[in-house]
């Protein structure tokens, strides 16, 4: 496994791999990797004949009083469990060498970007399509991998790719959940014990909504409505969205005759997490 820091040096062993063919698969992280992020190297191994990953906490998508600087780092665990599943190629940059000073270049897409947890994270999401543009444009993949457990993330990636014609596809993974549900997280390191055990509420949330919808309710209204009412059971836990929206434009849906997204966002305590389920008629 090659570990690269510079971009001119990546760009080296970038042509060295496009010269010898075969499809790239490329997978971002932010490190504080986990079953998710390895279910996502297994998929790019399945689908490519070379796997880079990269590892990289991006501050611009970081609010002022987020945790960018507590956010779990632990570098060596990270190259281990990358070289164990056959990651061929990891690109570790710093923050100087992606955000050369005075840069004053980003790219945002409108509109999608203030929707979910846009509307409660300002910038956020420009500085996810600013950093996964950079990755792009420095690694070249033929297909990128991400965790639907991030789905409007991966909505605003593909909105990018198609608007500004990037040659890559992208392909979003299933969530990986712990055996009682929790959608895996990196922010699950912040959980103590007891909040650990009330961040379930947020899986039994959808799970109440995938019920209703299995009963035949299509009004998102009164999903959205029964969702609340079961996390209305955690007093540890402060919801900040609850919606069914459109998948691709993340606008909320009057009702359910097309494929749905459900996405909860809510804090555990400091610790906030996400979760979603796609609901399909």
């Amino acid at each position: 496994m090659e570990i690269v820091n510079k971009i001119d040096e990546l760009f080296v062993t970038r042509n060295g791999i496009r010269s010898r063919g075969g499809r790239l698969g490329l997978v971002p992280t932010m490190g504080a990797l986990h079953e998710g992020h390895l279910s996502l190297i297994r998929a790019a191994k399945a689908k490519s004949d070379v796997v880079a990953s990269s590892i990289f906490v991006n501050p611009t998508q970081f609010g002022p009083n987020e945790d960018f600087s507590r956010y779990p780092r632990d570098l060596e665990k990270d190259l281990a469990l990358l070289e164990r599943d056959g990651v061929d190629l990891v690109f570790v940059p710093s923050v100087e060498e992606m955000y050369p000073q005075q840069s004053v270049t980003w790219v945002a897409v409108e509109g999608l970007s203030d929707r979910l947890c846009g509307k409660s994270r300002p910038g956020h999401f420009r500085g996810v399509a600013t950093v996964v543009a950079k990755l792009f444009n420095i690694v070249e993949p033929d297909i990128a991998f991400f965790g639907q457990k991030d789905a409007a993330q991966v909505a605003i990636i593909r909105r990018m790719v198609r608007d500004l014609n990037m040659p890559v596809a992208i392909e979003a993974c299933p969530i990986v959940r712990e055996p009682d549900g929790l959608a895996l997280s990196s922010r699950n390191a912040y959980l103590s014990p007891q909040q650990r055990q009330d961040a379930l509420v947020l899986f039994r949330s959808l799970l109440r909504v995938r019920e209703l919808f299995a009963d035949g309710e299509r009004n998102p209204a009164i999903l959205i409505k029964a969702a609340k009412n079961v996390l209305s059971g955690s007093s540890a836990v402060r919801l900040d969205y609850f919606e069914i929206v459109d998948p691709d434009e993340l606008t909320p849906l009057a009702l359910i005759n097309q494929p749905a997204l459900v996405a909860v966002a809510a804090f555990v305590g400091n610790p906030r997490l996400i979760d979603n389920i796609v609901l399909e008629p």
